[in-house]
């Protein structure tokens, strides 16, 4: 007698990024240690672009001069930098801001998301994108970079290269990030889960566990 077994309970899981934010690679990491807590659940990841700089040159910018602008001064910088350091090394990760030599233009590393995500393997390509930048200083704005980090996840290298070789869907990633700002989301990471709970920065596992449950006592209702 063939018995069917019951239908996993599911739930959407909308991650809000920007790929070259530490504090987003922190929250992700949190996030999806949550999800692995629940390997009865179905979560339905998708991988949403915030652009922190917008208006970045392809190119990207020298490290040092970006944190500059950015936070002031290079002590204050620093200390910021530590504390991410410390944190990080309590999910496993090791930063290495020593090793990031620019800042670069996020745009192209979303496009290789959405191509990722459209072949199933976006929550990889997230994960090895935050490693090679954070961990190893790897430029993900250079296409030869992604070219490399696409063909690690098991991208089809004539997909990456077409990609790479055009700017096409640039303006998809201009739109969403416009999308974000107008659903009010100012800052990055910001997760929704089950399309209706949302809460931002790099929150603690437990804190997404909570949230995990709201979300799916909504669903039970539904």
């Amino acid at each position: 007698m063939n018995m069917l077994s019951p239908s996993r309970a599911r739930l959407s899981v909308d991650v809000i990024l920007d790929l070259v934010c530490p504090w987003c690679y922190l929250g992700t990491t949190r996030l999806l240690r949550a999800l692995n807590r629940h390997p009865a659940i179905a979560f339905d990841l998708e991988w949403s672009p915030f652009l922190l700089n917008p208006e970045m040159s392809h190119q990207g910018v020298p490290r040092a001069d970006y944190l500059v602008r950015k936070f002031g001064s290079h002590e204050r910088a620093e200390r910021l930098q530590h504390t991410i350091e410390t944190l990080g090394k309590a999910e496993g990760i090791d930063f290495r801001f020593d090793l990031i030599t620019r800042t670069p233009s996020s745009i192209d590393a979303h496009r290789v998301v959405a191509l990722a995500s459209h072949l199933g393997m976006g929550r990889a390509m997230v994960e090895t994108l935050f490693a090679a930048h954070f961990c190893e200083g790897a430029n993900i704005g250079d296409p030869v970079c992604l070219q490399h980090l696409g063909g690690k996840v098991g991208l089809p290298p004539a997909a990456l290269q077409t990609l790479l070789s055009n700017h096409d869907g640039a303006e998809k990633i201009h739109a969403e990030n416009l999308r974000a700002h107008r659903m009010g989301v100012n800052g990055v990471p910001c997760f929704i889960l089950g399309k209706r709970h949302a809460i931002a920065g790099a929150q603690e596992v437990e804190v997404f566990e909570r949230l995990i449950d709201m979300a799916l006592a909504d669903n039970n209702k539904s």
